[in-house]
């Protein structure tokens, strides 16, 4: 079992990535995979959809902190964080009203209210934001901006689009002086898939963190309403987010992306 980290050395990380690339599914195993290895994890999901915390709950709904905020209640910690698989702490942030509101704006309201109503924050040894949104807008990147991050990851594939936004999220990045502590690749089997993103990662500065191959498997753990690390811990997709986990823990390298130009990301997809 790895040693828990202290509250000094407390690790918040966001991950990001262009919309259905898979951050959520992959947010929620690595905090399993944390958890399974002694750590104490929350995870804090800002999709509307929550998708962050379903699979750590055995496919239960929680409220969102928005939801409970619009019915003017006085909310209390006991009302918006839940224990799932392994002691993680589940938040749910919510979204806005269809066609009312900013969903960044939300986060920074929830966000807000979650500091205040869950003292318990602090004695995480890693928080994961699960970040929704294909580029950093201002108000997706408040976790950032209100010092609740220390690094940010990057999730994609080796597909045009995903990459497009990757690229994306790193000059939003750049922009805002935020350093970049690796890409994530979530395989959607594409030819030269690991060699495309790898070569994406080295140019603008940064590293590949992990290959996680396209597996059926998980998406049949999450229809049941489980992660991988719980229904199927022996699968060989289950060791890969576990030594992504080890490397997101032990991490202690950023940098300042880069970017490419558009023709040069799309040379790498050819």
């Amino acid at each position: 079992m790895l040693m828990t980290t202290s509250a000094k050395n407390q690790k918040r990380i966001a991950i990001y990535g262009k919309g259905g690339i898979g951050k959520s599914s992959t947010a929620s195993n690595v905090a399993a995979a944390c958890a399974d290895e002694g750590y104490k994890v929350m995870i804090i999901g800002c999709d509307p959809k929550s998708d962050s915390s379903i699979t750590l709950l055995g496919g239960k709904r929680i409220p969102t902190i928005l939801d409970l905020l619009r019915q003017n209640i006085d909310v209390r910690e006991k009302d918006i964080v839940f224990e799932g698989y392994g002691g993680v702490k589940c938040v749910e942030v919510g979204g806005p009203e269809p066609g009312i509101g900013c969903a960044g704006r939300g986060i920074i309201v929830a966000i807000q209210k979650l500091q205040k109503a869950c003292p318990s924050m602090s004695d995480m040894d890693l928080i994961i934001y699960d970040v929704p949104g294909d580029i950093v807008c201002g108000g997706f990147v408040a976790p950032i901006r209100k010092g609740l991050v220390t690094e940010a990851y990057i999730l994609t594939s080796g597909e045009y689009m995903p990459l497009y936004a990757a690229n994306n999220i790193c000059k939003g990045l750049a922009k805002i002086d935020t350093p970049l502590s690796g890409i994530i690749c979530n395989s959607r089997s594409v030819t030269r898939e690991e060699e495309i993103v790898r070569r994406f990662s080295e140019e603008i500065g940064s590293r590949l963190v992990a290959f996680i191959p396209k597996e059926q498997i998980v998406q049949d753990c999450e229809r049941d309403g489980f992660s991988v690390l719980e229904k199927a811990p022996r699968s060989d997709i289950a060791h890969v987010y576990r030594n992504l986990a080890k490397a997101i823990m032990f991490n202690d390298q950023s940098i300042l992306p880069g970017s490419l130009d558009d023709e040069r990301l799309r040379e790498l997809t050819r």
